[in-house]
């Protein structure tokens, strides 16, 4: 059954979001875990304990938050599973809905990826 990961992209600094949305993702959450869909996830806190590890050209540089440059950051994430890509599609859809609905003044994305089982080919092979 193929697996998927869903993350929230956010426009960093928004007001929180109001407990409409909140209850409304507590229900859709607790259907999609019942029904085998939602296996993991949550949200994420904001940019400024956040810490990056840059690697380019052979070395790795520790960037601590927060970070001026930064418009948007994930603000959640879920491990997911369905039978098919089309439902898992859909179902973003939906979780996307909500916020629209509950949250109008949000700004957002939500991106669903699919999973891969097999490790990468190695790039000399």
């Amino acid at each position: 059954m193929p697996r998927f990961m869903g993350l929230v992209r956010m426009e960093e600094g928004q007001d929180n979001p109001p407990q409409a949305l909140f209850d409304a993702m507590d229900t859709y959450i607790g259907e999609q875990a019942q029904k085998g869909h939602f296996l993991d996830g949550g949200g994420l806190f904001g940019l400024e304990d956040a810490v990056n590890f840059v690697v380019r050209e052979g070395e790795v540089t520790r960037v601590d938050g927060p970070y001026a440059e930064a418009r948007e950051a994930v603000g959640g994430w879920a491990l997911l599973q369905y039978d098919t890509v089309e439902e898992a599609i859909a179902n973003q859809e939906e979780f996307a809905a909500l916020h629209a609905k509950h949250w109008p003044e949000c700004n957002m994305v939500a991106t669903l990826r699919q999973i891969s089982d097999e490790p990468p080919a190695a790039a000399d092979a």
